[in-house]
């Protein structure tokens, strides 16, 4: 037993030295110039100022419409006004739905008006509106749980309400409700669905959003009613033994072969042949507000990022500038850049996309061979308080699809705590943005550009003639 004994703690004392066999990892050395770079975009003006003018200037810019078109003229002037290379359109055709006048009202046992929006592909209530009996549901798994006869010629009204996170992983849980109830309730014969708003805040400003009818179902009218709203219709429901009536006016319509488009532009690269690293943005905005966040100040960022980029010489690797249209309604604008360029090689996809707070980590997946790079991006970016994430993820809303065929991506990821108290509101308006959480935002995408770019050299100045 005592040589046992012995020989354990031998064996326990040797651990230590042998663990210290084991060579460090080598350390990372962030060269001087990104670390430059990096400081001096803390002081940003660029990507406010680009904010600024498209929301004023070209205001809400659903896709598909007269003003998504002149939101792609003004981008255009802007790009090549700022020196950007190549700067084109890539058009492609949509169909588009279009908002009408819209109301909603308690009709019994308590008459009293209603605070909502129709969802995205909504069909049209009759012009006179649509009454029925309002039938509850705590969530999507409960109404496709019910028999079609609880369901069949009523509206039916789904309350599931999504908390807070700082990584805004609700919206996929939580945004149930929007992206499938509409094909749930009209397949059950529903005659409209409303859900509660997928937002986090507590204003009478409902939530739109985009849903489709799935599996062969018929559209019916859907909409979302403001949190406090859907409150006040839950309270009612739950005083009385009796039908909720309600009446809804959706005066919405659909257009076929409407023309939206991506612009493009590029900073050339030194090596004319090595694939490009992608930055993006999506250029169109709902229709009730005048899409700061979402995603007028993600254009900003990445362009302002770029601009610094080529301000300080001529990066290894091509920089290509993609403001995405028609990323709302469907992705159209991902879905027409990857079937024009996604076999393509890109040496690294990346957007920003969910509004302008501060980035606080960042997600890579490079491939295989690349765990320096992605290593030496994450500490580039300690400094601005940025932390180290997985390098085997990254996302963004229109590059997804192509991330998903296998193409590589890094993910600088928002503070989105408060990105839902607006997302799709007529609250994303210019005043939410704040200017120094955006500086951090260009500052953190300043970084990755001079990181995956492969690196900057800088301009000979030009020789003046000999007299």
């Amino acid at each position: 037993m005592i040589k046992a004994l012995c020989a354990s703690l031998l064996a326990a004392a040797a651990l230590p030295a042998l663990a210290q066999t084991a060579p460090p990892p080598p350390p990372v050395i962030v060269p001087p110039a990104v670390a430059q770079l990096r400081d001096a975009a803390l002081g940003d003006q660029l990507a406010f100022r680009i904010t600024e003018d498209l929301t004023t200037e070209v205001g809400p810019r659903a896709a598909g419409t007269e003003a998504e078109a002149r939101a792609r003229a003004w981008a255009v002037e802007r790009l090549r006004s700022l020196g950007f290379a190549n700067v084109r359109v890539d058009p492609f055709t949509m169909p588009v739905w279009v908002r009408g006048p819209e109301s909603a009202a308690i009709v019994a046992p308590y008459p009293q008006p209603l605070v909502l929006a129709a969802l995205g592909n909504s069909a049209a209530t009759p012009a006179a509106g649509l009454t029925a009996e309002v039938v509850r549901f705590a969530d999507v798994d409960a109404l496709r749980a019910a028999p079609p006869e609880q369901v069949r010629g009523k509206i039916v009204y789904i309350g599931h309400a999504m908390p807070r996170a700082q990584d805004g992983s609700g919206y996929g849980v939580f945004g149930a409700p929007r992206r499938l109830g509409p094909t749930v309730a009209s397949q059950k014969g529903a005659a409209g669905i409303v859900i509660r708003s997928i937002g986090t805040d507590w204003h009478r400003n409902p939530h739109t959003g985009v849903m489709t009818f799935a599996d062969g179902a018929q559209p019916i009218p859907a909409a979302a009613l403001s949190n406090p709203d859907a409150d006040q219709l839950e309270r009612v429901l739950g005083r009385t033994r009796g039908p909720v009536t309600i009446r809804l006016v959706l005066n919405s319509q659909r257009l076929a072969g409407q023309q939206s488009g991506n612009v493009i532009a590029e900073v050339p690269g030194r090596d004319r042949n090595a694939p490009p690293v992608l930055v993006a943005c999506h250029l169109d905005s709902w229709d009730q507000g005048t899409g700061a966040l979402d995603d007028a100040a993600g254009c900003g960022i990445v362009t302002a990022a770029a601009k610094r980029i080529m301000d300080a010489g001529r990066p290894l690797r091509p920089i290509r500038i993609v403001w995405f249209g028609a990323e709302e309604v469907g992705l159209f604008g991902g879905l027409d850049y990857q079937a024009k360029y996604g076999k393509q090689p890109h040496h690294a996809l990346l957007e920003s996309d969910f509004g302008a707070d501060r980035v606080w980590r960042v997600d890579s997946k490079l491939g295989e061979g690349r765990s320096d790079e992605a290593r030496l991006l994450q500490k580039a970016l300690e400094p601005l308080g940025i932390v180290p994430g997985s390098l085997d993820k990254a996302e963004g809303s229109d590059i997804g699809p192509m991330l998903a065929a296998g193409l590589p991506g890094v993910t600088l990821e928002q503070d989105g705590t408060r990105y839902f108290d607006i997302h799709h509101t007529p609250d994303d308006t210019l005043d939410k943005v704040d200017k120094l959480q955006l500086q951090q935002n260009v500052a953190a995408w300043t970084t990755a550009l001079a990181v995956l770019s492969g690196g900057i050299e800088p301009r000979t100045p030009a020789r003046g003639r000999r007299r």
